[in-house]
């Protein structure tokens, strides 16, 4: 019986249909029109930038407040996401599958020469539509990609924002539902302590590299920073590691499996996840760096010998 609820359950309702469309609807509206800070993004080919409107903190805010609001009202129930949840990934799933093939068409009748709507289109179907067509395509002057620099936008990067991260990265919480979980104490301190050290050094190593950037005789941790070369930063965390802020990265994703306990392997997931992700990530930068920095990288690697975790890799 469960396996049927289940295959049931993979046929979008209309109630789904309607919950995708208010949240996406919600993003896009309160992108543009809530108050935030704009700054310019990334130098694209033909020189031009994009302008982007950091107001992510307010919208999550008013979004809180709006469900609230609704809940109390009455209007919807609290719990509506974790009684509709395989609903949900069956309709996200058809709308990321939709919605990248509306991408691919369109680009593909892009007259534009600018380097975020040209078209860039090999022939070759599968490729164009997996990976885009168009840079940063835009609906009504809403900007459909963000943080995503040099990647078109196609179903890889539709389904993967939609459908592979919000549902995988949160096996936590479906599992907390449906398992019992006691915590002892010291697991409970252990995990706070978790996701503190590992925030700290994903937004310290972050912004100790941005702050460089801006000014590169700006001291870290109270000292004059370590340059090699003139270009690249071996002092705090930056001289711990040559990728430390994967580790933080790291650290926060094991923060959020652990309040599962150790029962099952399912809900670490995410933190097994990212480990591969990062690890094939930071071959891939060590590649990149050392072909544009060569002997300049080499004295960096010979002074900071650990990758990711100091003594370990």
């Amino acid at each position: 019986m469960e396996a049927e609820a289940i295959l049931a359950a993979l046929i979008p309702s209309w109630s789904s249909v309607i919950l995708l469309t208010f949240y996406l609807g919600y993003l896009a509206v309160a992108g543009f029109i809530l108050p935030g800070r704009v700054v310019p993004g990334a130098i694209l080919p033909d020189g031009t930038r994009l302008h982007y409107r950091c107001n992510g903190l307010v919208s999550l805010l008013m979004l809180l407040a709006l469900l609230g609001t609704g809940f109390y009202m009455k209007w919807m129930s609290p719990t509506v996401i974790a009684d509709k949840g395989v609903e949900l990934l069956s309709t996200t799933f058809m709308f990321s599958l939709f919605v990248s093939l509306v991408l691919y068409a369109a680009g593909l009748k892009s007259c534009s020469q600018s380097s975020s709507l040209k078209a860039h289109a090999t022939g070759n179907f599968i490729h164009d539509w997996w990976f885009g067509v168009q840079l940063n395509p835009h609906f009504m002057g809403i900007d459909l990609k963000w943080d995503i620099i040099a990647e078109r936008l196609g179903f890889m990067l539709v389904f993967g924002d939609l459908v592979f991260i919000p549902f995988t990265f949160s096996i936590q919480g479906w599992w907390l539902l449906k398992n019992k979980v006691e915590l002892t104490k010291v697991a409970a301190i252990a995990n706070f302590l978790t996701f503190i050290i590992g925030y700290l050094v994903f937004r310290g190593a972050n912004k100790q590299k941005h702050v460089f950037k801006k000014n590169p005789k700006a001291q870290i941790w109270g000292k004059p920073p370590k340059v090699i070369g003139g270009k690249l930063l071996a002092s705090g965390y930056w001289g711990i590691a040559r990728h430390c802020n994967y580790l933080g990265d790291l650290l926060l994703a094991l923060s959020f499996s652990l309040p599962c306990g150790a029962s099952s392997v399912i809900p670490y997931f995410y933190p097994i996840y990212l480990l591969i992700l990062l690890i094939w990530r930071e071959r891939r930068d060590e590649a990149r760096c050392s072909q544009k920095y060569k002997e300049v990288w080499a004295e960096y690697c010979k002074m900071v010998p650990w990758r990711i975790l100091p003594f370990v890799y």
